[in-house]
């Protein structure tokens, strides 16, 4: 029997660590690969994107909503340039992935031959960098090796992505060599000391709050984290774009804490005497730029539990630091025992109100410019998406109006439902909606601005090539809106590059062979939502929203006045 090309030895390598599904843009540095591929057509499918940005954002999605790495093939120089918006997400957002870089050949190497990159110092693994781990596999024998690595470096401790770069002569080498046994992320407990030092802490508490988030989650975390919460009557608030770590229907939670945070809450953590961060790194969304958590010595106790433990005291010197992984930590914390009663059920009772008044549009009196109500336009969404569908944006003032009033069932119900860049990356929405769409089946659900949507609207056509729907609700302001926002109060009256002239966007999404409409009215979107959700191919709905109606808490003209 003749030895597989080394390009197919990767490719076995892959189906062997349970992968399904590879996203990628294709190259003249990794044929052999694209060659294997059609080798095992029967038992993983590569994605072919319209841009490597896509592509990565889709990996980065696929290692969200799957615990695994998501997997992205790129080509050497501006293939991996393009990708790296994709692997920075991956990194700030504590996401497992895999990004494949075919390079130039051996005997061309470090003569800044044709798109030759230096991987090592681009992607650079630090504490500030882009990847854990970046590698260069010189001999095809050692494939097996480098892929369980990439995973297992991956998937343990703090999640996140690795780069594993190709050179182009390696992938066309005959290999006798065997793909290793699937790898899986070791689970590190709790230490019994400090589950005790715990209890003790929130015996001496007042007012307790637990603050979920980072990577690692699965639904049986969530649930576990539930049962603690329930056990000892705590809040729990959700860290910044990780709404689905805690069910937002439940009387103990208290909100998300990120960009646009709801006053009540923010007062909240400045008087809790107790924190109790469950998996989140505490980033500066997270922490309101580390004044509601003040940095290095935070006024609150702290307890900080992390997978990593090299996360663990870097910003903040917490009271009690423990190192533990999701699961491992939650069934740990489930069981503490809690006493009879508790100090603070009218403290929880009280943090869940601020919540529900935040979410009451009524009570909010919110009166926005304009014939659309942003708010009203969610709550549709809350009561005609199914429970278990995907809901997907990218980067600015349109996602405010989704964090705040839509409210995810999550995690603790089986299924991720949450896909959102913690590092601001504009254009993530549509490719993740369509990646989870490819991935699961389920129903996918993309809010997009303008200035956001063009970063990636090639991806509808991707869709459309590999049978997935999605519905994209776009929101059409004619300006970038956070800038704008930022103009406004820094430098009122100074309008300077902020401004959008944009292409009629339903008939770009018709040419790209989603359905499209177009809507101007309130009472308008409910059936469209309506037709898109039975409709069986994706759909963009098209909100021509007013530019003052900037943020949920408040218009340009109030931004404006301010600054007076």
């Amino acid at each position: 029997m003749t030895s597989p090309i080394a390009g197919h030895l990767l490719v076995e390598c892959l189906i062997a660590q349970g992968v399904t599904h590879a996203f990628g843009v294709p190259g003249e540095s990794y044929l052999a690969v694209l060659d294997g591929f059609h080798a095992h057509a029967d038992r993983i499918r590569f994605v072919t994107n319209r841009q490597e940005g896509g592509a990565a954002f889709m990996a980065e999605a696929q290692g969200k909503l799957t615990g695994r790495p998501g997997i992205c093939f790129v080509t050497r120089g501006p293939g991996a340039t393009n990708a790296s918006i994709g692997l920075h997400t991956a990194f700030q957002d504590s996401t497992p992935m895999v990004l494949f870089v075919g390079d130039v050949a051996s005997d061309a190497r470090d003569r800044e031959a044709f798109q030759e990159v230096d991987y090592l110092s681009f992607f650079g693994p630090t504490t500030k960098g882009m990847a854990k781990r970046v590698e260069r596999i010189d001999d095809a024998r050692r494939i097996p090796e480098y892929v369980a690595r990439a995973f297992a470096t991956a998937m343990n401790g703090r999640p996140g992505p690795v780069v594993l770069v190709l050179p182009e002569d390696m992938l066309t080498q005959t290999v006798d060599a065997e793909p290793l046994p699937r790898v899986e992320p070791v689970q590190a407990w709790s230490d019994p000391g400090a589950l005790r030092t715990l209890r003790e802490l929130l015996l001496q508490a007042q007012r307790p709050l637990v603050i979920a988030g980072g990577g690692g989650w699965t639904p049986q975390s969530a649930a576990a984290l539930q049962r603690f919460a329930e056990n000892w009557q705590l809040p729990v608030a959700n860290a910044f774009r990780f709404q689905d770590c805690f069910d937002n229907h439940h009387p103990h939670y208290a909100g998300d804490i990120g960009l646009g945070i709801n006053p009540a809450l923010a007062a909240r953590v400045r008087e809790s005497d107790l924190l109790i961060a469950i998996g989140p790194r505490l980033g500066e969304a997270t922490t309101g730029g580390y004044t509601l958590i003040e940095a290095p010595v935070p006024k609150q106790k702290l307890v900080h539990i992390h997978a990593s433990a090299e996360e663990l005291n870097r910003v903040y010197q917490a009271t009690l630091a423990i190192h533990a992984t999701m699961n491992a930590a939650a069934r740990s914390l489930e069981v503490l025992t809690a006493p009879p009663g508790v100090a603070w059920g009218q403290w929880t009772q009280a943090c869940h109100a601020d919540y529900e008044a935040n979410v009451d549009v009524a009570n909010g009196g919110i009166v926005l410019p304009g014939s659309i109500d942003m708010p009203a336009i969610i709550h549709s969404l809350q009561r005609h998406l199914p429970a278990d569908a995907v809901l997907t944006n990218g980067a600015g003032n349109f996602a405010s109006w989704l964090h705040r009033f839509f409210r995810y069932t999550g995690l603790v119900k089986g299924h991720k439902t949450q896909l959102a860049p913690t590092n601001g990356a504009m254009g993530y929405g549509v490719p993740a909606g369509i990646a989870a769409a490819i991935l699961t089946g389920r129903t996918a659900f993309t809010i997009a601005g303008d200035g956001d949507f063009l970063m990636n609207g090639q991806e509808l056509a991707t869709a459309v090539q590999h049978g997935a729907k999605s519905i994209v609700l776009l929101l059409n302001n004619g300006t970038y809106g956070t800038i704008r926002m930022h103009q406004e109060r820094e430098y009122p009256a100074h309008v300077s590059g902020s401004d959008l002239r944009n292409p009629d966007f339903c008939a770009l999404a018709r040419a790209y062979g989603y359905a499209a409409e177009r809507i101007t009215h309130t009472s308008e979107f409910e059936p469209a939502l309506l037709r898109a959700l039975a409709a069986p191919n994706g759909t963009v709905i098209e909100v021509t929203l007013d530019p003052e109606v900037i943020t949920t808490r408040g218009t340009l003209s109030a931004i404006r006045n301010k600054s007076r």
